[in-house]
């Protein structure tokens, strides 16, 4: 989905995954608008207080040339990652088949102690790499959603 807003500073463009609808999640305008991301929130909850929240993000790639592949995104992000947090163990999971048939690659960055527990999903469409993320405080969130985000995947399409 691209979405351009004219703003006091001129136009502002945000490009993210059009997500499926699924059954008690809900898209956070505001926070998908401030985060640049398509933000989804359990229902009753918001993006910013609710413990698991699963969001999708596009990258343009004409706005990040030096990535010339998914492998180049995948291993930028697991270095960020790991820098950052060089606690957690990241381990490459059974990929993900969306809707038209596209396999995209899966990995989960789980804290050795408090922190979040993730999944990061990454794929390909046209002039932009997609990365899909299920985000929890607690590791009994995350199992709960799980299947959620699964699904979520299962039904998106180009």
């Amino acid at each position: 989905m691209k979405i351009a807003i004219p703003s006091d500073k001129g136009m502002s463009f945000y490009w993210w995954p059009k997500l499926p609808s699924v059954s008690g999640w809900h898209q956070d305008k505001d926070s998908s608008f401030h985060y640049s991301v398509n933000a989804l929130a359990p229902d009753n909850s918001t993006f910013s207080n609710a413990e698991t929240v699963i969001y999708a993000k596009a990258i343009y790639k004409p706005r990040d040339p030096e990535v010339k592949s998914i492998e180049m995104l995948i291993a930028r992000d697991k270095k960020e990652f790991l820098t950052s947090v060089p606690s957690v163990k990241t381990q490459e999971v059974k990929p993900l088949i969306t809707a038209d048939g596209k396999q995209f690659k899966s990995f989960t960055f789980f804290p050795n102690g408090p922190g979040s527990w993730e999944r990061v999903t990454y794929g390909e469409e046209g002039e932009f790499f997609l990365i899909f993320t299920i985000s929890s405080r607690s590791k009994s969130g995350y199992d709960a959603a799980e299947g959620t985000y699964e699904k979520l995947i299962s039904l998106y399409k180009e």
